[in-house]
């Protein structure tokens, strides 16, 4: 019973990084594609990716009612 608080503990804190990592890049997509003055489809999809990847994460952070400041 101890050795699954540690392991979900751990899960969480890896969920919490990879949700920060995503959400970085995440907006560095969304700055290069303000900047852009004719993005490309690829360009246009890969922030798709990245802003669903994002908020699906997110989405099971606060599931798992996980706190950190985003």
């Amino acid at each position: 019973m101890f050795g699954k608080k540690i392991k979900r503990k751990e899960i969480d804190e890896q969920l919490l990084d990879r949700t920060y990592q995503l959400k970085h890049e995440w907006m560095s997509l969304k700055s290069i594609i303000e900047k852009s003055v004719e993005p490309s489809e690829q360009g246009l999809f890969d922030l798709a990716i990245a802003e669903a990847k994002y908020f699906y994460l997110l989405k099971e952070a606060r599931h798992r009612k996980i706190s950190a400041r985003f």
